[in-house]
């Protein structure tokens, strides 16, 4: 999954510094395909790929130079916007760390009365850029659940 970035430095310290994810590399892939590929033919970008520890689940960071950026409405309705969701141990300690970070959220962690995470807790945080974080802790996964 990738992430356009208003900030490097702000947002690899967020989903490294702060949600524990490795640094794989970083780069400013110079070529003209970069242009063709993004759209933006002047582009200079700065991508900082990341994994999370113990399986394949990479994160690109993308940094966008030499364009016009525009900030938009993250709201979790608006057509076009999407979150990204980790299962965690314990979304009340998730949520206890980050705040006292200064991270904000949504709201408070709430415990789902319906769904595959019933009976858990979930918490969507925000990152440095307004994109939605979800925290979920579960007693089953998406695979094991049956409709019930």
């Amino acid at each position: 999954m990738g992430i356009s970035v208003r900030s490097m430095r702000e947002s690899t310290k967020f989903y490294k510094d702060l949600l524990g994810f490795e640094e794989v590399f970083s780069w400013n892939p110079q070529a003209e395909y970069i242009g063709v590929l993004t759209g933006y033919p002047e582009v200079d970008l700065n991508a900082t790929i990341l994994k999370l520890p113990g399986v394949d689940v990479f994160l690109e960071l993308l940094e966008y130079g030499n364009v016009d950026l525009k900030s938009i409405d993250h709201g979790n309705a608006n057509p076009g916007i999407a979150h990204i969701a980790f299962f965690v141990d314990d979304v009340e300690a998730w949520y206890e760390i980050l705040t006292a970070k200064g991270v904000k959220s949504v709201s408070k962690p709430v415990t789902p009365t319906m769904g595959p995470n019933k009976g858990g807790r979930a918490i969507y945080m925000i990152d440095p850029d307004g994109v939605r974080v979800e925290l979920i802790q579960s007693s089953k996964s998406f695979s094991d659940y049956r409709g019930e």
